[in-house]
């Protein structure tokens, strides 16, 4: 579990930086898949498939903007 301090009073952006820390971290996502269960290996392997394609294509997105 991550920890955030806050500062000067400013809640909301404490809890914009600990989703932030959580989403990077992939804890929400490990629960998820634990509580769907056991999956099989293809269907493990199609779902990281799908997933390698999205990143790629969200990196290509950003590689372009900048």
């Amino acid at each position: 579990m991550s920890s955030i301090q806050v500062r000067n009073g400013n809640v909301e952006g404490a809890l914009r930086t600990m989703k932030q820390k959580n989403a990077r971290s992939g804890l929400l996502k490990e629960l998820r898949e634990r509580q769907e269960g056991y999956l099989k290996p293809g269907v493990k392997r199609r779902m990281a498939k799908e997933e390698a394609k999205r990143n790629s294509r969200r990196k290509e997105r950003y590689d372009r903007a900048s």
